[in-house]
């Protein structure tokens, strides 16, 4: 718990020629700091308007999942993004959602099933997202 050299890695040179795209959330470096588990996501390629949202939220309940099965806290969660874009079709909608940032909702918290001691008896239905809300859905298509 005390190492500052955990890393995980999904850049496999090996496989790079197999993969229809390489990873764009590739690694994740972990620390401890007084009982907190803290990770770093690195990204080297960043859609702001589909990927970046879901990457986030992903490896926050990541961060808890495994904070908790190692009997740490969800600490700092860090995110660098090497190229992050915007696709054109994209555009109108992240207009959209900047001119909402006035009405603002509260942020919902990430709860985890607190009966699950091993990481890989976690299920979707252990991974809950309280209190979230939105002001509407704002469409955009996966760019290819």
């Amino acid at each position: 718990p005390d190492s500052r050299r955990m890393i995980v890695t999904l850049w496999n040179i090996e496989d790079l020629p197999d993969m229809a795209l390489q990873p764009c959330a590739y690694e994740t470096l972990w620390d401890v700091g007084n009982g907190y588990l803290n990770c770093m996501l690195i990204q080297r390629s960043g859609d702001m308007g589909l990927g970046v949202p879901f990457n986030t939220a992903q490896y926050a309940a990541l961060l808890c999942m495994i904070a908790q099965v190692t009997g740490l806290k969800p600490g700092k969660f860090t995110h660098v993004i090497n190229n992050a874009h915007i696709y054109e079709n994209h555009v109108d909608a992240l207009r959209e959602q900047l001119s909402r940032r006035d009405q603002a909702l509260p942020a919902p918290k990430i709860r985890v099933n607190s009966d699950i001691t091993d990481f890989y008896d976690f299920t979707p239905d252990d991974i809950v997202l309280e209190g979230y809300e939105h002001l509407g859905k704002l469409a955009m298509t996966v760019a290819v």
